[in-house]
């Protein structure tokens, strides 16, 4: 038996923001399809995130906010990983969704990131570093619109690749609107958490763990408790057993979620297998 592949570190984030609907206020949460032709998790849905690169790691750049070794606490890595995957989280929420983290000083943000779209294609294409975007046009990195949310780890079993992926939570700042304009992704749209769960019980999407459980933990808050919450982040890593003949995945709340993945229709891709 060949030993499990090595995850590589990476960042996720849940922009949310509040919607009123008729007299209450509800949460909503950014989601994106990925193309069905992605190598990996293609059709799924996703929150804008992805592998850290090497450039987010020691960035030199201008931070407001919890220091890394802030983060390092939280997040249970060293703080050079910390400050790594907070530069990763802000860096891919901006090439996947156009939602930027960042102001000229420490009291501000950009309230209009389409104007910085050329740069955003340039970070997509890895012809320019998230710290070098931000130097260049003398922005501040403002972690302290990020909180802590989740750990999930790919299963050992999964021999494609693995991914050791830190989940991050935030409001999506005043003035800003998220796109699904990326390379990755062919729909993107704000959900409700629970319209979200419903459609993966009905068939008409599909979701992996990590992010069904991310939609279930955020469904029946408001933005400002979202943001209130002091969470405990413990890794989760799954196991894949063989059931039935079918492939079943085995963590805290499997049993939920097995039950509407096995709800679904056997002719929707990933109901049965």
């Amino acid at each position: 038996m060949t030993d499990p592949l090595v995850p590589r570190p990476a960042a996720t984030v849940m922009l949310v923001r509040d919607a009123l609907l008729g007299a209450a206020s509800e949460i909503e949460v950014f989601l994106m399809r990925r193309h069905a032709a992605m190598e990996f998790a293609g059709g799924v849905m996703v929150f804008p995130g992805g592998g850290v690169d090497e450039r987010d790691r020691n960035a030199d750049i201008a931070w407001f906010g919890p220091e890394p070794s802030w983060w390092a606490e939280r997040l249970g890595v060293d703080a050079g990983l910390a400050e790594a995957l907070v530069c990763a989280a802000a860096r891919e929420t901006f090439e996947e969704s156009g939602v930027l983290f960042a102001g000229p000083d420490n009291d501000s943000i950009v309230g209009d990131a389409s104007v910085y779209r050329d740069a955003r294609a340039a970070l997509a294409s890895n012809a320019l570093s998230f710290a070098d975007f931000l130097r260049q046009e003398k922005l501040v990195l403002r972690a302290d619109l990020l909180r802590p949310w989740a750990n999930w780890v790919t299963p050992k079993e999964e021999r494609t690749r693995r991914y050791d992926t830190y989940f991050f939570v935030a409001a999506l700042p005043e003035g800003q609107r998220a796109d699904g304009e990326n390379t990755e992704s062919d729909r993107a749209f704000w959900s409700t958490p629970q319209a979200g769960l419903d459609d993966f019980a009905q068939g008409r999407t599909f979701l992996l763990p990590p992010t069904w459980t991310q939609l279930d933990s955020l469904n029946g808050r408001t933005v400002a408790e979202v943001l209130a919450v002091d969470r405990k982040i413990v890794a989760v890593e799954p196991h894949l057993a063989v059931k039935g003949g079918n492939w079943e995945i085995e963590f805290f709340d499997s049993e939920r979620y097995n039950a509407a993945r096995n709800h679904r229709s056997p002719a929707t891709p990933g109901g049965t297998s």
